[in-house]
């Protein structure tokens, strides 16, 4: 995977190519020996036949179950629907799971539809976001039938049988911090009391941003990309965020966001999409004068994740589809996956790329 092109701030500066890594080894056969090769596959039925797998559906919509929260050390999901969040023993799907009624408000379900949207699959609270606040409680999201709202879910502190409720039924406004639609591609991260989250931020999806917004409803200063700004961001479908330190000091910390867009680069004859990495500082306050409540700290790079082919010409894969960092001892290197795809018809539609630890350093 590599990383090509930097912008600073919106403003495209002269090309840098950074090589991160080739591509995993190729697939070797499955009687390979004994050696320690991880599986690259698995197919559904094999996942079946092995018994390791459990189905929730509780009658829930296709494609609703979009937030989970894994607890390992208490041994809980919770898992976001469409207007229920739920609570599953994560050793056995098999218990009763525990869950909280969370609809849309009467007068934004009416609304949504008198907009056109489509009641049974549109206007309902979606919940697209479940991040742990502190020891005790969890900050969720969710669309409100286009009328985003946030609250806190009350976990109490006996580990063994949580609270498991909403502190409030009607919560603070999400906008800026969850999407308007359930369709709509979304990440967010929530650290030290800030959210940090690549959405669409208006009823008609078409102003995205990477937004920080408070959690704490007495703070309603934010940051934003510049909106309808292609150089910043061009139609961007999130993918996901994380929080990367850089030294030992917090505040040298960044968060790192990754999606695909359709690329500047490219002609109107020739419409390309990009994968992109794009970071921000935690201690960013903004700019000045045109910058006012603007990421001053803002820089994009393009992320190439290709094959060798025949006659020297490389096939990109340049659709990312799926991210996972994979921490290591060092907190400042982690090692970051992504899975691509490519619109070519010649060529295997998926491969599976990673950046070296020193990600942070690249984008200097």
């Amino acid at each position: 995977m590599m990383i090509v092109g930097l912008w600073r701030t919106g403003r495209y500066s002269p090309l840098l190519v950074f090589l991160l890594n080739s591509l995993l080894p190729l697939i070797r056969p499955s009687n390979a020996g004994n050696q320690n090769i991880p599986r690259l596959q698995l197919s559904h039925e094999e996942l079946k036949s092995r018994n390791s797998s459990a189905v929730f559906w509780d009658g829930g919509e296709r494609g609703a179950y979009q937030a989970l929260l894994l607890d390992e050390d208490r041994g809980w999901l919770l898992v976001g629907g469409r207007d229920h969040i739920y609570m599953l023993n994560s050793d056995s799907f098999t218990q009763p799971a525990r869950k909280i009624h969370w609809p849309a408000g009467q007068e934004h379900i009416e609304r949504c539809k008198y907009a056109g949207k489509n009641l049974l699959m549109d206007c309902a609270n979606y919940v697209r976001l479940l991040q742990p606040f502190n020891k005790t409680h969890i900050y969720v999201c969710g669309t409100g039938a286009f009328h985003p709202q946030c609250t806190y879910i009350d976990l109490g502190h006996n580990l063994e049988k949580p609270t498991f409720r909403l502190l409030n039924q009607v919560g603070e406004s999400g906008r800026g911090k969850c999407p308007f639609s359930p369709q709509e591609p979304f990440t967010a991260r929530l650290t030290n009391g800030d959210l940090y989250a690549g959405t669409y931020v208006d009823f008609m999806g078409t102003n995205a941003a990477i937004f920080r917004t408070s959690v704490h409803s007495s703070n309603q200063h934010y940051i934003r990309t510049e909106a309808y700004q292609d150089h910043w961001l061009n139609e961007p479908e999130f993918v996901g965020s994380y929080s990367i330190p850089d030294t030992h000091s917090l505040d040298d910390d960044k968060v790192y966001f990754f999606f695909k867009e359709t690329a500047v680069e490219s002609n109107q004859l020739d419409k390309r999409i990009y994968s992109r990495v794009a970071r921000v500082c935690k201690n960013d306050i903004g700019g000045k004068l045109s910058l006012i409540n603007r990421w001053s700290t803002f820089l994009k790079a393009r992320l190439v994740c290709s094959v060798p082919g025949p006659g020297g010409m490389d096939t990109h894969f340049d659709e990312l589809e799926d991210i996972f960092l994979l921490e290591t001892k060092d907190s400042q290197n982690p090692v970051i996956y992504g899975v691509f795809s490519t619109s070519s018809v010649r060529v295997k539609p998926m491969t599976l790329c990673t950046s070296p630890p020193e990600i942070s350093q690249m984008m200097l």
